[in-house]
């Protein structure tokens, strides 16, 4: 059907008869009567003496067709649920535009209903602030409802709107009136009346407007109280408000949690993607590509971290030192920024402060000291050791930026400030790793049992958390502190949540000995892991899915650890023993030609 009214010739002259005939109805287009539309509501023009052609004829019930081809008609089978549903969506997202002409010759066609009368009747006088109508519908639209309560909840909603416009139009005793003869005597949501009253003291409807966070008596407020009415009564009466809309924009959310390279935030607005094509992301768009391969270390580089904002990225090393990198916000390639050394046992683990202001650095297991560095100045702030006795070898922040915990695997672990003060410890723990969650309170530590336990410092109390099998060699935590990352020996990457206790994924690939090897969470939303493995190569998997999307050459000994970039989703570090850190990015700009002719496995990519 076209949106101009009845097309051109002899055939669509016949299309009311086809669709009628399908549903069982009469065909007659006009005697609507009174200007009302078939679909139930209001008409801006006046039907009655039948649909026009484009050359201003008239098109009757059954014209130009024959008795023999109406009794086939006749035989055709009824619309199904899903056709009508499909047309009453079309019909109310066209009614949405204003085309309400479309919208009655639409419905006259299929046999279709946009919405019951009662309903239609109940739409139009809240529309037009008929309070006492409104009311009065709802005694029809009473039966077709699945709650009786509903009928309540809505005319108290009804009732709130009319106070409201009342109290702003000035006219106080009628407000009152309403107050304490029609919404009082519901005996629902005092709580609400309550507040209701307290806009009786407002002195203008300014200051109602705000005090109530109401748009005002008008269109808006009125829109938005059909809304909320909407969801009391059934779909087959009265459909939800733009309904089409959402179904729409559910489908680009589906598609982008389907999609297995999506690494961008998904713009909910519809006019932002085209509907005429599925949703897909190239593998190319993906961090599968070598971008810059750093090697001002000279050795093993045992591990990777970008700043919290994204903009540095901080690498140790064998080799005594810790090197700050600059990341360019426009071309994202990194340059040295400076170079912090001394840690005579080399650099194998990195800590953030929440800021960004400090770095931590830690050394292998029989290294007891840990540095502290000013980032901004470069100038190392403390130097911490408890004991010669000690192994400090992995740090995490409390979230207050104040304090840190640190620890290692001769039994013990210290809660300190910034100058390295002693302020808690706890003894009789093995430490492989450490984290801070958001609470501030609770420490999570992986131990030599296998496990992750939880220390809270304020009540002294621990619990378990996570249970292996196998030695934890590392751990990381997701931002919402709901997931767990860890990398346990001769098993591979395993991910647990945290909340419930249990192991929700092994992710399938990776080759994981006994060397520390650090994974992270990352892309938009962390839908993304990373880590690097014994094999020389770093892995990629969706968070949903075990086996990788993305398995990344170029390293040519074991890569030992895998940073994303939080705030640039399409950027990832990767530190390996080969004494290089290599940046990957989306594939450089490549003509159509080359394009077409890449291997579609990332594994070949780079080398």
């Amino acid at each position: 059907m076209q949106s101009n009214g009845a097309g051109q010739g002899q055939e669509s002259a016949e299309l009311p008869c086809l669709n009628s005939a399908q549903n069982g109805e009469s065909s007659s287009v006009g005697g609507s009567g009174g200007g009302a539309h078939s679909n139930g509501l209001l008409s801006n023009t006046d039907n009655s003496n039948g649909v026009g052609t484009s050359n201003g004829s008239s098109v009757g019930p059954c014209s130009g067709t024959s008795t023999s081809e109406v009794g086939s008609l006749k035989k055709k089978k009824r619309l199904s649920q899903a056709e009508e549903d499909v047309i009453r969506l079309i019909g109310q997202h066209l009614h949405g535009l204003g085309l309400n002409q479309t919208v009655d010759l639409l419905m006259q066609e299929s046999g279709c209903r946009l919405e019951h009368p009662s309903a239609s009747k109940f739409r139009n006088h809240v529309m037009e602030g008929e309070w006492d109508k409104a009311e009065n519908d709802l005694n029809e639209l009473r039966a077709l409802m699945h709650s009786p309560n509903a009928i309540v909840r809505m005319k108290f909603l009804l009732l709130q709107q009319k106070y409201l416009e009342y109290l702003e139009d000035g006219k106080v005793l009628e407000a009152l009136q309403v107050l304490r003869g029609e919404l009082t005597p519901l005996k629902y949501n005092t709580d609400r009346i309550h507040v209701l009253s307290g806009y009786l003291m407002c002195s203008h409807a300014e200051d109602l407007r705000a005090k109530a966070e109401w748009e005002g008596k008008g269109t808006a407020s009125r829109s938005r109280l059909l809304d909320k009415l909407q969801t009391y009564l059934p779909p087959s009466v009265m459909l939800p408000p733009r309904r089409l809309h959402t179904l729409l924009r559910q489908a680009l959310e589906l598609q982008r949690d389907r999609c297995l390279y999506h690494n961008t935030k998904l713009d909910n607005n519809l006019d932002s993607v085209s509907l005429l094509l599925d949703h897909v992301c190239s593998r190319k768009q993906f961090p599968c590509y070598t971008q810059q391969i750093l090697t001002e270390h000279c050795n093993e580089v045992w591990f990777c971290k970008f700043s919290n904002d994204g903009t540095k990225l901080a690498t140790g090393s064998k080799d005594t030192t810790v090197i700050i990198w600059q990341v360019d916000p426009e071309s994202h390639q990194l340059k040295l920024l400076r170079t912090l050394e001394g840690h005579a046992y080399g650099v194998s683990y990195l800590a953030w402060s929440p800021d960004d202001t400090y770095l931590i650095a830690c050394g292998p297991d029989d290294c007891s000291e840990l540095w502290l560095w000013n980032v901004q100045t470069g100038e190392l702030r403390t130097k911490m050791s408890q004991s010669h006795e000690d192994s400090l070898t992995s740090v995490a922040w409390n979230p207050d930026g104040k304090r840190f915990v640190t620890g290692g695997q001769r039994g013990q672990f210290y809660q300190c400030d910034l100058d390295g003060n002693l302020l808690d410890s706890w003894e009789g723990v093995r430490v492989q790793c450490l984290w801070c969650l958001s609470d501030g309170r609770t420490v999570l530590a992986s131990d030599t049992h296998q496990r992750i336990r939880g220390y809270n410092f304020e009540d002294l109390t621990d619990r378990n958390i996570v249970q292996e099998d196998h030695p934890i060699m590392s751990f990381t935590v997701s931002k919402n502190g709901r997931l767990a990352l860890l990398n346990v020996a001769t098993q591979g990457v395993h991910l647990w949540d945290l909340q419930d206790r249990v192991l929700v994924r092994k992710y399938q690939g990776v080759t994981q000995g006994f060397y520390t090897i650090h994974s992270c969470f990352g892309g938009h939303n962390e839908d993304f892991i990373a880590s690097g493995s014994e094999d020389h190569k770093v892995y990629i998997w969706h968070r949903r899915g075990e086996l990788p999307i993305a398995e990344l050459t170029g390293h040519t000994r074991t890569v030992n650890c895998v940073s994303w970039n939080p705030a640039i989703p399409g950027l990832m570090a990767s530190a390996s023993d080969d004494g290089t850190v290599r940046i990957w990015g989306p594939a450089p700009f490549l003509d159509s030609q080359e394009t077409d002719g890449l291997n579609e496995n990332c594994s070949n990519m780079d080398s």
